[in-house]
């Protein structure tokens, strides 16, 4: 949702070192403050070449997408969404495991072999691996043997019967995943499928998606922008007043931190929550998010956690695996990489924030 009239303009902040105490949700219900994220930049902006503001929408990669955008001269609407939905159906020909005739589907079920891949999708494997690599394995993948498994992936939900694998199961698909299993062939650009083993880029995908629509319309000339798709977000430039495009941030219900609005000047925001995509079995909650250590669905304790950085596809990464880290090692490693973290935790005294030093620095100095 985009703020309002009246937003503070677009500043630069300083650096805070030490990031603020937690918070406890109880001790904050029913207030009604607004927090407000600006994050630091190098370059002024430029103002828009037109005074228009033009919204377009529609449906891709199982969601919703929606760009507004300054349009360029001598363009069209009708182009500008041509273009948006050719470069969606891109992604969803590489990338989509819903899609029985994409590049995807066609590896993971392929016999065990050498399998050449495309330049975009050896781009965007190989991006994913050293990711993987840089966290462990926290976002993986590999994994889709077990996003199919506990009802996640393209075969649907379980059974309500038999909501949850059996152990046996559960080893069986960990015995074909991970990302340390993958084998390249770099002289042919080609990928070893070993036999049963499954990508799947659900933890970078829309991110990556939400890049390339950005790099497309940019080409175009729209180089002021906002895209979405999924809740992943990325601003490019600034609106004809000279203002940012300013966003509301999706909270879980019961967070402990106030309404929260950020500015996206050249800037990507993802958000990972254990309520979007999940179901509840015994009073427990599974969501979609897997531990490739476990072959399990995450389950500690962290409710949400939100990114930004530059690119959307790391925003959405980060988000990822952070959450799949957890509360003590996500913030943890988000602070030595100075990443613009937020972290909700469940604990027994209720819902409590936590966020790092990046973070931090990007609030208003009164609540920094």
């Amino acid at each position: 949702m985009e703020r309002r009239a009246g937003s503070p303009a677009l500043t630069s902040k300083r650096s805070s070192s030490t990031p603020p105490p937690l918070r406890i949700g109880a001790a904050v219900d029913g207030r009604q403050d607004t927090r407000v994220l600006i994050p630091p930049t190098t370059r002024a902006p430029e103002r828009p070449p037109s005074d228009l503001i033009w919204s377009l929408a529609g449906e891709s990669m199982g969601t919703t997408w929606s760009v507004r955008l300054v349009p360029p001269m001598w363009t069209t609407q009708d182009a500008l969404q041509a273009a948006i939905e050719e470069e969606l159906a891109r992604i969803i020909a590489l990338f989509s495991p819903w899609t029985p005739s994409s590049e995807i589907s066609r590896f993971n079920n392929a016999p065990a072999g050498t399998w050449k891949l495309s330049d975009d999708f050896w781009s965007l494997l190989n991006a994913s691996l050293d990711l993987a690599d840089d966290v462990n394995g926290a976002v993986d993948p590999t994994l889709g043997a077990l996003v199919d498994l506990w009802g996640f992936g393209p075969p649907g939900p379980r059974d309500p019967l038999n909501p949850l694998p059996a152990a046996e199961e559960i080893e069986t698909a960990l015995a074909v995943s991970g990302w340390q299993k993958l084998r390249l062939n770099r002289d042919a650009q080609a990928a070893v499928q070993a036999g049963g083993m499954k990508l799947d880029f659900s933890g970078i995908a829309k991110g990556h998606a939400v890049d390339r629509v950005s790099a497309r319309l940019t080409a175009m000339g729209a180089t002021s922008h906002l895209v979405e798709i999924g809740g992943e977000l990325l601003g490019r430039g600034v609106k004809p007043d000279a203002q940012p495009w300013w966003v509301e941030i999706e909270t879980v219900p019961g967070s402990p931190a106030p309404h929260t609005v950020a500015a996206l000047f050249d800037m990507a925001v993802a958000t990972s929550g254990d309520w979007r995509r999940a179901f509840v079995h015994e009073e427990r909650l599974y969501p979609h998010t897997i531990d490739g250590s476990t072959g399990r669905p995450v389950d500690n304790g962290l409710a949400q956690v939100t990114v930004f950085d530059a690119s959307a596809m790391r925003a959405d990464t980060w988000a990822t695996a952070l959450t799949v880290l957890g509360p003590y090692d996500g913030p943890e490693f988000a602070e030595a990489m100075q990443i613009a973290a937020h972290f909700v935790e469940r604990t027994p005294r209720g819902l409590i924030e936590r966020m790092t030093s990046a973070f931090a620095a990007m609030m208003d100095e009164e609540e920094a």
